[in-house]
């Protein structure tokens, strides 16, 4: 379907207007998923991350059917389609054989009594909408982080989730790699002592450029349905994603598409901060950042910044660009976790060798998409739910406020505002742009 953007917004404002009607067993009502005991899952959003990663993923899985595939980007829609129909014959699998469904318009997955499930890679500017409206279809959610653009979208996407009663998993891995969740087990049993700050890091990933010259619209993209809440733009390759390739796409450097780097990478390392510190159901009470944006070009996140936060236990942490790692460091010694090198490293070394105890913190360890196909199946929680991705992708954000609003701002982790200070507030929801409200 080729969509005018107008069209799209209308629909979308009556898909979340009115429930879906689904079979009970679709909506894990009956505590089951597909009869057969696969998970019907739909993938929404088949560009790098969503074909690379994460079909190839379910691919691989047993107890998943993948049933179709959606973009608004023929030729990735079709590179994606044709996976999935090389894969399933292939493999054996009874009642696996067929065509996978091609969509164009996320509603048509949505629509699918046989699909439990969605997965969605889409640009971070369409995660909430779709979100919102898979939870109100009766849909388990995966989606892809960062979560949300601001702090306003988060609660509501969490709060939407557990109104549904809909199994959600936030897609970073970074609970499921062995050198984070052993530091965070150190950590969270004692064995650096009482805990005072903690260093993170991400990549210098970010830079200034891209061309923003209009070009024409590739016949094989519906660039209105691909702009969707966003505000309206002149198309150009840097603003999208590179003609029928799976390259780094350039909305990851638009402001309007995505942060950057702040809560792109900061939602993996960040996420591994809050899980050590056991804050990963609130958040700091003060921030103050410093960054730098580019002079000139299209793309315009940050390419370098410094931020330091304070939680109500007196802990600090501090983020800035460098490389990927978490660093806890307490009065009893420190452990660092370093994504780059794939390792611990920490004082004193015996610990680092030291088995965690039955009566210290164990921590859950389950890579994230089978976490998210099990609690599927069982209805239970994930290990990083809705509410733990709000508030890690949060602590992103309200570090960029705080350099956007260039001082020192008190935060109230319970109410999620700046006590008495409208300045700030208003950027909480400053991406906010529900596409039923267009």
């Amino acid at each position: 379907m080729n969509l005018t953007r107008r069209a799209l917004m209308r629909t979308a404002a009556a898909a979340l207007a009115a429930p879906y009607v689904l079979p009970a067993s679709s909506r894990g009502a009956d505590g089951r998923t597909a009869p057969s005991g696969r998970v019907g899952l739909g993938l929404i959003g088949v560009g790098r991350q969503g074909t690379l990663a994460n079909l190839r993923t379910f691919l691989s899985y047993e107890d998943v059917q993948v049933l179709a595939v959606c973009d608004v980007d023929a030729w990735r829609l079709e590179n994606a389609r044709r996976m999935v129909d090389e894969k399933y014959p292939a493999s054996g699998r009874a009642g696996a054989a067929g065509p996978c469904a091609a969509c164009s318009d996320f509603r048509e997955v949505l629509g699918r009594a046989d699909i439990d499930a969605v997965m969605i890679s889409t640009p971070d500017h369409w995660h909430v909408p779709m979100a919102l409206a898979a939870a109100r279809a009766g849909k388990d959610i995966a989606l892809e982080k960062p979560l949300t653009l601001c702090v306003a979208e988060g609660r509501a996407l969490s709060d939407a989730v557990a109104r549904y009663g809909r199994v959600f998993r936030t897609d970073s891995e970074a609970r499921s790699l062995g050198f984070f969740h052993r530091a965070c087990e150190l950590v969270r049993s004692g064995r650096i002592g009482r805990l005072h700050t903690i260093r993170a890091g991400v990549p210098r990933g970010d830079v200034a450029g891209g061309n923003p010259a209009p070009k024409p619209v590739p016949a094989e993209l519906d660039y209105d349905a691909w702009l969707g809440p966003a505000p309206d733009a002149p198309y150009c390759a840097d603003r999208v994603h590179p003609v029928r390739d799976l390259g780094r796409p350039g909305w990851m450097r638009v402001r309007d598409y995505c942060e950057g780097m702040v809560t792109n990478w900061g939602s993996h390392v960040l996420d591994i901060a809050q899980w050590g510190h056991d804050t990963e159901h609130t958040g700091p009470v003060e921030i103050e950042g410093r960054g730098t944006y580019p002079a000139d070009g299209l793309w315009n996140v940050l390419i370098d910044f410094e931020i330091s936060y304070r939680f109500a236990d007196g802990v600090r942490l501090i983020y800035r660009m460098d490389h990927p790692y978490v660093r806890f460091e307490g009065d009893g010694g420190w452990v660092e976790a370093d994504w780059t090198k794939s390792s611990v490293t920490g004082e004193p070394e015996s610990m680092l060798r030291s088995p965690v105890r039955p009566d210290e913190v164990q921590l859950p360890r389950k890579s994230e998409k089978r976490d998210f196909i099990d609690c599927v199946k069982t209805r239970g929680r994930t290990i990083a739910d809705a509410e733990v991705g709000h508030r890690t992708n949060s602590l992103c954000q309200l570090g960029h406020i705080a350099i956007q609003a260039g001082r020192t701002l008190r935060w109230d982790p319970a109410a999620e505002r700046f006590p008495e200070d409208a300045e700030a507030n208003r950027l909480l929801g400053r991406f906010v742009r529900p596409p039923w409200r267009l």
